[in-house]
């Protein structure tokens, strides 16, 4: 009996591996050529033999290397997309989307997995992109905006302070509450006006923060209102005043 034209064709190329199947064929429910010897192989033992498949040579993000690699590539294009929107003061709504995607892979990558006991999170930190509208200020005019924000925490002391700079230099300190080794309740206690009046902070002054990033130069915190904070180290010796 004479073959059917669609057989007499070259043999066809396996869609999983990528490699010609020689021998007898025949059609898979999903359209594909398969070897009939395949159709006696168990489920479960084709599902083991494709995972140790995958896994015989593992992918490049898999190795150390290939996981500092990405990690550098992920921060890399995070810090390209902020730089030009002035701290989050010009984003709009599909650059603060973009952002917050991009922000979730570098989040995925997080190679210190205890933010709270770890060293790294102390220190000064400089705030280089927020969503935080209250921190923007925005719609006032620029001269009365803070030139520079800066973030510092001390784990061991369980403190926080938050500094303004030109033209007021505001700035306000800080307890800290562990709620697990990577979130932290925040009760802000002491405000200073130009960096000297102390006025005592209102209790409703809380809030809580996440850290969801940090490495030595790098880090990422997500706050209970939904806020992205995004910051890089300024001074790793930096203390809070007790």
């Amino acid at each position: 009996m004479a073959l059917p034209s669609c057989l007499k064709t070259t043999v066809p190329m396996s869609p999983t591996t990528g490699f010609n199947l020689s021998g007898s064929l025949m059609k898979s429910d999903s359209g594909f050529a398969v070897p009939t010897k395949l159709q006696t192989i168990r489920k479960s033992d084709r599902e083991r033999l494709r995972i140790q498949a995958v896994f015989s040579f593992p992918p490049a993000f898999l190795t150390r290397n290939g996981r500092a690699e990405k990690q550098k590539q992920l921060k890399q294009d995070l810090l390209e997309a902020i730089a030009p929107l002035k701290r989050g003061a010009k984003a709009s709504p599909d650059d603060q989307l973009r952002i917050d995607q991009l922000a979730r892979k570098v989040e995925a990558v997080n190679p210190t997995k205890q933010p709270l006991k770890s060293d790294l999170v102390n220190g000064k930190w400089e705030l280089i992109y927020t969503t935080s509208a209250s921190i923007l200020q925005a719609k006032k005019p620029r001269f009365l905006r803070s030139i520079t924000n800066y973030q510092s925490i001390n784990v061991d002391t369980l403190k926080v302070q938050n500094m303004e700079t030109w033209p007021f230099y505001n700035s306000v300190t800080g307890d800290l509450t562990p709620l697990n080794t990577k979130k932290v309740a925040v009760k802000l206690q002491v405000f200073k006006i130009l960096g000297f009046i102390p006025v005592k902070a209102p209790d409703s002054a809380r809030g809580e923060l996440e850290i969801t990033y940090v490495d030595e130069e790098l880090r990422l915190s997500r706050g209970d209102k939904g806020n992205l904070f995004i910051l890089k180290m300024f001074d790793p010796t930096y203390r809070i005043p007790l």
